[in-house]
């Protein structure tokens, strides 16, 4: 088995899960890929990497059965990227904060990859959203695996936001922004603008305004093999976009185009590892005093 490692490389905590993490896969003469700049932060801190400078991976160029995420939701989001329409299917382990899609703490490690040795686990297949512009200058990935996000650059006035679909108008949202999000990401940017959390399997969209200047515009659910077809009008003539947190500065003129991916990002998950068990644990949702 080769297992391919991505981490945060920002914060300290990473450090001693990383010792137990590649301790444990020493023990079980797993092979380790250990990504550069992880591997750099790794050694820089005087941790016992235990992996040679060759196995590191530097761009796209590599193979594995699995991938392990070390770090928050961020780092989570940046392992997909890397693994892109690999099918590898990854696995996040919580060196951050909440951990949502990073849902295995320091101490189910043996027991995770215990699991994943015996192949005790199950992978949920995750929608994926696509940017296609005509804007000639951009360069970067163009999938999100939570959302995309079209928001105004300044602090000053908002911005209009025009959406069609299947040839209609589906709206002109004057706001702050508009997040276009996969069920994946609805527990994230979305719900924290009052978007509804959905589940994983749900083959749906959810389109989220930021500060709507309308009380009528709430989000909406749309199915996901919908294209929508946008253009911005602003006041600055820019707007920022950004995909899973990475953000370029577009022209407003500039047409976009956003759809679902034709590959998947495939989530390994424990066995008793739910999406409701998590929404309990991670969110409190459904906590009530009165039932204690």
């Amino acid at each position: 088995m080769k297992i391919a490692l991505f981490g945060n490389t920002f914060r300290q905590e990473a450090i001693d899960t990383a010792t137990h993490l590649l301790t444990t896969l020493q023990k079980k003469n797993i092979e380790v890929l250990i990504e550069a700049s992880f591997f750099d932060f790794l050694t820089n801190a005087g941790c016992d990497v235990t992996v040679s400078p060759e196995n590191t991976i530097n761009d796209g160029d590599f193979s594995a059965d699995i991938a392990l995420s070390l770090g928050g939701d961020g780092t989570f989001l940046n392992t997909a990227k890397h693994v892109g329409n690999k099918g590898i299917p990854i696995l996040g382990i919580n060196a951050g904060r909440l951990g949502f899609l990073s849902d295995v703490a320091d101490n189910e490690i043996e027991a995770a990859l215990e699991e994943i040795v015996n192949h005790q686990y199950q992978i949920e297949e995750r929608s994926v959203l696509q940017l296609i512009t005509d804007n000639s200058d951009w360069q970067e990935y163009s999938f999100a695996l939570n959302e995309i996000a079209l928001l105004k650059q300044d602090t000053s006035s908002m911005m209009t936001i025009h959406v069609n679909v299947k040839g209609e108008l589906l709206n002109s949202y004057r706001a702050d922004g508009l997040i276009i999000s996969t069920p994946t990401g609805s527990t994230a940017y979305s719900m924290s603008v009052g978007g509804p959390i959905v589940v994983p399997q749900s083959n749906t969209f959810i389109l989220a305004p930021v500060a709507s200047h309308t009380l009528s515009i709430r989000p909406l659910i749309i199915p996901d093999n919908w294209e929508l077809e946008i253009s911005v009008s602003s006041r600055s003539k820019s707007f920022l976009v950004a995909l899973d947190g990475r953000s370029d500065v577009f022209p407003q003129s500039t047409s976009l185009k956003i759809r679902k991916a034709e590959h998947t990002v495939n989530v390994l998950k424990r066995a008793n590892h739910t999406f409701f068990n998590t929404l309990k644990s991670k969110l409190m949702w459904g906590a009530d005093k009165r039932m204690e």
